[in-house]
């Protein structure tokens, strides 16, 4: 399998409206790969193409090398699922809600998590589907989720917790998250952030929607932005740093004139002001603090851009997002 996730020409209409249109992208397995725009932009579009609960208008999507239509009982089984809304019985307690889960992927009996006789001295379950289980408490400790408590009862917060531990219990090898924090409290997301990151390294894939950048940027190797139901950019997050424009600010022991540093290449707006030159750079700095270093200079302050402001640049003076 060269790809976890393939989209070839992928395209979702409703009626006249675009969801996506011509999607290109190909997911490397045990990468974490953020999908980054707007509400709107396409984003829960795609993943619910790529999860079978919407048929695109054209164009594929493979999903562990499998179809994701005609093979949709299988990925479904083999991918963990976070949706944007997630949908939970209210009448069922959090226990009863995963055993169900399990049920329908075909593992664990949650019966025996409570027979305690049947631990072994090495920790783990004896029997079928005992470090099955044993993952589910595991995952509700660290999320600090009550699971004897019944669904419908719990704050939005804390069924979310219910909804990622689903998705991460049977230790899937493509995880596929639609704004998967949402509701969760800070510490909970860093916690969150580390889950992604152990299944990454145990060989795991990774697919997180978000519009919450910081988070993208801590986790993610790679990151596709969309706009308008169209990918605009694919590239690792160092990658989009660099290409974007940075801003140094640099005090002199003396005046200097802007004359010195005209023509520089990668150098943008640059103004001096008495002994402090500003400027924005792209590419090296390397020119600038060589002519910098002809004078007597004093400090160097230099901004990296966060994702975050590199994101804007795709949608500052856009149009609104028509896509769903």
């Amino acid at each position: 399998m060269d790809a976890a996730i393939r989209l070839d020409k992928l395209t979702k209409f409703y009626g006249s409206r675009v969801g996506v249109e011509g999607l290109d992208l190909e997911v490397r397995p045990g990468e974490i790969f953020g999908y980054l725009g707007p509400n709107g932009a396409g984003k829960t579009t795609t993943i619910r193409v790529l999860m079978d609960l919407i048929r695109p208008t054209s164009g594929t999507a493979t999903v562990l090398g499998m179809d994701a239509q005609a093979e949709s009982v299988e990925v479904r089984r083999r991918v963990g699922y976070i949706a944007g809304d997630p949908s939970l019985y209210g009448n069922l307690t959090g226990e009863e809600t995963l055993t169900y889960a399990a049920s329908l992927r075909g593992g664990g009996d949650w019966r025996r998590v409570h027979e305690l006789a049947d631990w072994g001295g090495d920790g783990r379950r004896r029997g079928p589907g005992g470090s099955y289980w044993r993952r589910v408490h595991e995952l509700a400790e660290r999320l600090e989720c009550d699971l004897s408590r019944r669904v419908g009862t719990l704050s939005s917060g804390n069924r979310r917790k219910i909804a990622v531990i689903r998705a991460f219990m049977h230790d899937p090898p493509l995880l596929i998250m639609d704004e998967p924090t949402g509701g969760l409290d800070p510490l909970m997301q860093e916690e969150f952030g580390k889950m992604v990151r152990e299944a990454s390294e145990k060989g795991a894939t990774a697919f997180v929607s978000s519009h919450i950048l910081p988070e993208v940027e801590q986790v993610c190797d790679r990151v596709g932005i969309i706009r308008q139901g169209r990918l605009v950019a694919v590239e690792s997050v160092d990658t989009l740093k660099s290409r974007a424009m940075r801003s140094l600010e640099i005090e002199f022991g003396e005046r200097v004139s802007p004359e010195s540093f005209s023509n520089l290449e990668g150098v943008h707006n640059l103004a001096v002001s008495g002994t402090t030159l500003k400027c924005g750079v792209t590419g090296s700095v390397g020119p600038l603090i060589k002519a910098a270093a002809q004078f007597d200079l004093i400090d160097v302050a230099l901004h990296e851009p966060t994702l975050e402001e590199i994101f804007l640049t795709y949608y500052v003076g856009g149009e609104q997002d028509r896509a769903a």
